[in-house]
């Protein structure tokens, strides 16, 4: 175990950047273990090694936290599967192996809530079913160790407070980070308020950091945090995820295949983001002095270490960072280059 590390109010306080890897659900389903549709993270109880082995592997490239794979984990989602038995294994499971991944690693561990898929404003029987949701979860990540909460995916202001009025009630005194998500409207969230004043209202309910996270990819979600900025007092986060949306396609959701279908999930490796193009989101989360950054679905390792890097970072991954002056054809040593090569690279 590694010395505990300074927690996230400090390292936000110091004026220090946290870099948090998201992108679970996505990944293990292109790895084969997870079901696209329900996006249930059934995988943290029939494979908890490969998730164990996911969370080192987002450290190791740069990640600052180990974020708990609870996202999806709720009642609601495993009532939809028939696997309401397994709700509280599957939490704790989750949150077990992310302390383990932060006490080896000195990182910090959070805990994760998401968005409940049955809440509904008109219907107050469900907030109460949401209450309930997010109870649970919060109370046992602080019972597992968690050193703060993250509360992300809400389209709708509404849901977005109540998970920060129970990380308040229950999480025993823990930080909050609460993301929203916002869709095809870039002005406002579904239920009305603008995404200004959505933050204006979470910074003032106690959210530690507040920002946007998923649906949209960096060039979409660029926009929206510098509208953010300048109109809250506290951290402002940034999680895209890893696709090339525009003022055309401006969520991962709008995106049509090359038949004119609905990309999303399936199609979407088509209209992946380039490291580069990470690296310049990295940069420019740098000059607006973004501090909670990170990437959401879509990612991968190698995608983590990219930002980390654009971020003046030297993760343990980037022993292995590409160095093109090495390749036989387009490298620049010349001891490489033979005539043989040199005919080679002309019909490259």
């Amino acid at each position: 175990m590694t010395a505990k590390p300074r927690g996230l109010l400090e390292r936000l306080k110091a004026g220090e950047s946290v870099i948090v890897a998201e992108g679970y659900l996505f990944e293990f389903e292109r790895r084969g273990y997870l079901k696209a549709g329900a996006f249930v993270p059934e995988v943290v109880v029939e494979h908890p090694e490969l998730v164990k082995g996911l969370y080192r592997e987002f450290v190791h490239a740069g990640s600052d936290v180990v974020l708990a794979f609870t996202y999806y984990g709720h009642r609601e989602k495993l009532r939809v599967i028939g696997r309401e038995a397994d709700l509280e294994t599957m939490n704790r499971t989750a949150l077990k192996l992310a302390r383990e991944v932060a006490d080896e690693t000195g990182t910090l561990m959070a805990g994760n809530i998401s968005n409940t898929t049955s809440y509904n404003p008109d219907k107050p029987e469900t907030l109460d079913e949401c209450r309930q949701i997010f109870k649970e979860q919060i109370e046992w990540a602080v019972e597992e160790g968690a050193d703060f909460i993250v509360g992300e995916t809400y389209s709708m202001l509404g849901e977005a407070l109540l998970a920060l009025e129970c990380i308040k009630e229950y999480g025993k005194g823990l930080p909050a980070v609460v993301t929203v998500s916002v869709h095809r409207d870039s002005e406002h969230m579904v239920d009305g308020p603008s995404i200004v004043d959505a933050m204006k209202a979470l910074e003032k309910g106690g959210a530690a950091v507040v920002g946007i996270n998923c649906a949209r990819g960096p060039f979409t979600t660029l926009p929206l945090v510098e509208k953010v900025k300048g109109n809250v007092k506290v951290p402002i986060a940034a999680l895209p995820v890893l696709y090339r949306t525009d003022e055309q396609y401006p969520t991962m959701q709008s995106f049509t295949n090359h038949k004119g279908s609905r990309a999303f999930p399936m199609d979407l490796d088509a209209f992946l983001c380039s490291r580069t193009m990470i690296a310049e989101f990295g940069q420019r989360c740098r000059e607006l002095g973004l501090q909670y950054v990170g990437l959401c679905c879509g990612n991968a390792s190698h995608f983590t270490r990219t930002l980390a890097e654009s971020l003046g970072r030297t993760p343990p991954a980037s022993k292995y960072s590409p160095d093109m002056s090495q390749h036989f054809a387009y490298g620049t040593d010349k001891k490489l280059h033979s005539l043989n090569t040199q005919k080679v690279v002309k019909l490259l």
